[in-house]
């Protein structure tokens, strides 16, 4: 099975540019704990998570930033044509539990632990890569 044949692929994204109130509104109305930024061509520079704002806002007390200056620029990312196993495998290895995914630098979907969990014959990898990245010590890139 491939990655498109699971993915979410109706995505939202920010710009670089996009105040970080924004970013958690999107987050709120979606039900999600990420969100890409791509620059003006939608090409993926970053990604922001809940915990972004968090640790690199909210405990500095400095929530008047854009998306652009407390992303995680170095995103791992996968094509729509990766088989499923592989992107379970990478999630693992990488210890994160969504992957962008980007066809020519640009964002056509997200693949999460969620996605792969909800396909029966990923379910066990689903887990494994969760046993992995819920390891003690796991620290935000």
């Amino acid at each position: 099975m491939k990655v498109r044949d699971i993915m979410t692929s109706d995505v939202s994204y920010v710009t670089v540019n996009a105040d970080i109130t924004k970013v958690a509104e999107i987050m709120r109305s979606l039900d999600v704990g990420v969100v890409p930024v791509c620059d003006e061509n939608k090409n993926a520079v970053g990604v922001i998570t809940d915990r972004d704002i968090v640790l690199r806002s909210v405990s500095d007390n400095n929530i008047k930033q854009h998306a652009g200056n407390i992303m995680s620029r170095d995103i791992i990312s996968i094509n729509s044509d990766t088989d499923a196993h592989e992107a379970a495998a990478l999630m693992a290895e990488n210890q994160i539990r969504r992957l962008p995914v980007v066809e020519n630098n640009k964002i056509v979907g997200i693949l999460s632990l969620g996605d792969l969990a909800n396909v029966n014959i990923h379910v066990n990898e689903a887990g494994d890569a969760l046993s992995s990245i819920s390891k003690p010590g796991h620290q935000m890139k």
